[in-house]
């Protein structure tokens, strides 16, 4: 069975990129992908730093890694925090870049971002974008952006617009359809 893996750059209560991590989970299930939604939260790692490298990698960059590189989808949902992605998500990617698993070459991976202005944490994804190419990530093309997050989700975390809809389906597309060929 293909296996997926969705996380949120956010871990605070009502984050509503948590519940855009959430849809698409859901959504990946309903193409029989067998899907693991991750809580950053029970990942703990220190800002990173070479010193503390040195001394002792997190046993959860390591876990996370193998994830990554077991995955043959994996969602990234941040927040945009000054035309940037978030620090929990930029120190997670530290840890892990670090690991030596092939984390990066596997996967499909898609971005998206909940933000309470319009553009919907664009900018975000963008640097987020970069970072992942950079790594070797393979990225779908759609850029998930949505806003504003007071008015795009009801009540079960489902998109309110047709046209947010449509995007996490051409998403979804994407990711179940690209592939790295016989990688």
């Amino acid at each position: 069975m293909k296996t997926a893996l969705t996380l949120s750059g956010s871990i605070r209560k009502g984050s509503y990129n948590h519940i855009l991590q959430l849809h698409m989970g859901r959504k990946l299930r309903e193409t029989g992908y067998e899907v693991t939604d991750l809580n950053l939260a029970d990942y703990p790692m220190p800002i990173f730093n070479q010193d503390l490298e040195a001394e002792h990698t997190p046993e959860a960059a390591g876990q996370l890694a193998k994830m990554f590189a077991a995955a043959d989808v994996v969602f990234i949902a941040s927040p945009e925090h000054n035309a940037g992605a978030t620090a929990l998500i930029v120190n997670t990617i530290s840890w892990v870049s670090r690991q030596k698993h092939d984390q990066w070459g596997h996967a499909v991976w898609g971005i998206g971002a909940v933000s309470a202005g319009k553009y919907g944490g664009i900018a975000g994804i963008q640097h987020l974008r970069d970072s992942l190419s950079k790594l070797g990530a393979l990225l779908a093309p759609t850029l998930l952006g949505i806003g504003p997050s007071s008015s795009a989700f009801d009540a079960n975390g489902d998109p309110l617009e047709d046209s947010i809809k449509w995007k996490v389906g051409q998403m979804v597309k994407e990711l179940t359809q690209f592939s790295r060929g016989n990688k």
